[in-house]
């Protein structure tokens, strides 16, 4: 018998992104290797960035986000952030929720390019 296309039925989930994501999945490990690494980075981006001004994108999650561009050879930061709005794998390892808007392109590169040659210590370069 022919099965037929159906209609979305549902307008709201009850599931992370994190549960959507295969328990065996690759991307799980080099996640929890990120987080340690940059949790350990923490006390130096706090000297890098002002206390006051406009929240920037946290560094954390840009560092994440070049690693997604390379793991899954995504040809620029346009098409990287457009990905971000509907790939849930993507939302999963920057720690963002379902509702959280997604980077705008040049605010991302401007972020990173600052981040990248930004003043201090550079013992973690």
């Amino acid at each position: 018998m022919r099965g037929r296309a159906k209609q979305q039925t549902t307008l709201f989930s009850l599931r992370t992104p994190g549960e959507r994501v295969p328990a065996g999945h690759p991307l799980r490990r080099v996640k929890d290797m990120a987080d340690a690494a940059l949790a350990a980075l923490s006390p130096t981006f706090d000297e890098m960035y002002s206390g006051t001004g406009r929240p920037s994108i946290p560094p954390e999650q840009l560092l994440k986000a070049c690693l997604l561009m390379a793991f899954y050879s995504v040809r620029s930061e346009r098409l990287f952030c457009e990905q971000l709005d509907y790939n849930l794998l993507y939302r999963w390892f920057l720690d963002m929720g379902m509702e959280d808007a997604s980077f705008d392109h040049s605010t991302f590169s401007q972020n990173r390019d600052r981040l990248l040659t930004s003043p201090g210590d550079s013992s973690w370069r």
